[in-house]
């Protein structure tokens, strides 16, 4: 049974990193107010709101939910959250599209079912389904964020565009906290996979997987001593440690 109290941690201050059933989010609290980043599959939605009043908050006072991609298991709450609170939703312009519903950059099917011989795989395939991910609301009214709008959000968060999992795929920085959200441009675990630590998601999951894996040198210059991924557990060691893991077990990233 999941329990805000024991799946939610606050690795720096002020930034607290959610671990859902299968994907996480990141509640960011200042003096000005809070912010989300992520919410999960649909059927999460109810955790996002446990998880936001187990922190003495109140949804409905969200200065904003930004959106690192718009994967169903990232974005299960944004609609709810802004038609109910009338919430704005963020993301990168090279995203806007796609969370809006216009466009569609998922896994397909087909990609699924040709694998879903393997237990893994068949158990992840039933989760995605229970949770709610074929009957996903899109959120229509989302907007494109700009530097000074993420700068006014409480944590004055920074966008980095990493084009790869998705067009307009990108983590979102806490330079205050030396912390940065990852979403699934790597992450440090998924049903998937065997292996615990920094890697890459199964290719299946990228848009371009090449350019996935070459966006992540767009981290190589930041300083965060805190990662937070899309799924799996908060990785508490330098952004560029954690680089150095992901690519000694990706050959194909090496120079």
């Amino acid at each position: 049974m999941w329990q805000p109290s024991s799946s939610t941690s606050e690795p720096c201050p002020g930034v607290f990193f959610v671990e859902g059933p299968a994907s996480n989010w990141v509640v960011v609290r200042d003096e000005n107010g809070f912010i989300i980043i992520d919410s999960g599959y649909p059927s999460d939605r109810l955790l996002v709101l446990e998880s936001v009043r187990h922190l003495g908050l109140r949804p409905a006072d969200a200065r904003a939910m930004l959106i690192t991609h718009d994967h169903v298991d990232h974005t299960g709450s944004a609609a709810y959250f802004s038609e109910t609170y009338g919430t704005p939703i963020l993301c990168a312009p090279e995203e806007l599209a796609h969370v809006q519903g216009k466009e569609k950059h998922q896994v397909k099917f087909g990609q699924v079912i040709v694998r879903a011989w393997r237990p893994r795989v068949f158990r992840w395939m039933a989760h995605v389904i229970k949770a709610g991910a074929l009957k996903a609301k899109p959120a229509t009214g989302a907007q494109a964020w700009s530097a000074g709008t993420l700068s006014s959000l409480p944590g004055k968060p920074e966008a980095v565009l990493l084009p790869g999992h998705t067009p307009g795929n990108a983590a979102i920085l806490l330079p205050g906290a030396g912390a940065i959200a990852v979403g699934d441009s790597f992450v440090s675990g998924h049903p998937l996979s065997r292996a615990a630590g920094p890697q890459m998601l199964h290719p299946m999951f990228h848009t371009d997987p090449a350019q996935a894996l070459a966006a992540t040198r767009l981290l190589d210059e930041i300083d965060a001593s805190v990662v937070l991924p899309g799924h799996g557990s908060a990785l508490r060691v330098p952004l560029a440690d954690a680089l150095a893991t992901l690519r000694s077990q990706t050959p194909a990233s090496r120079p």
